[in-house]
């Protein structure tokens, strides 16, 4: 498996890595916080983040297919939102986050809205993209 994070900085690699064994599943992750890392690391299309947003869906989505492709896996999960206080807009308010998820059957992205501070955004969205990775990787089952 793989990630590709921005708003959570790292957070979700760490949460992966912190369990003993993870070497021999987990091949790698990258934080891509600036909209140029993620069309030049991952292959988002600029269009995408011009029509969409860094903060999208759709960029969500080529950044978990991205990251797949990067480092090969089976599966990749990526997060892109805005963790706080500031940055946010009436359309996009602070605690909007996507979370995408690639694998072998699809490539998709699920949209959460946290309250909290940029702590617990940055926590609550690494712990939601957990959930949705677990969730998803029983079902290929």
């Amino acid at each position: 498996m793989s990630v590709a994070e921005s708003c959570t900085g790292g957070m979700l690699g760490s949460v992966i890595t912190s369990v003993p064994g993870s070497s021999e599943y987990f091949l790698g992750g990258v934080i891509t916080y600036s909209n140029d890392s993620k069309e030049k690391l991952l292959m988002v299309k600029k269009t995408t983040m011009i029509e969409n947003g860094a903060v999208s869906e759709n960029t969500a989505a080529e950044m978990a297919a991205g990251a797949k492709e990067l480092f090969c896996s089976d599966v990749s999960v990526s997060i892109t939102g805005i963790a706080g206080p500031g940055g946010g807009t009436a359309a996009k308010p602070a605690g909007l986050v996507w979370i995408g998820i690639s694998t072998k059957k699809g490539t998709f992205a699920r949209k959460f809205s946290f309250d909290g501070g940029r702590d617990s955004v940055q926590k609550k969205a690494a712990d939601a993209a957990m959930k949705l990775l677990i969730d998803t990787v029983a079902e290929l089952d």
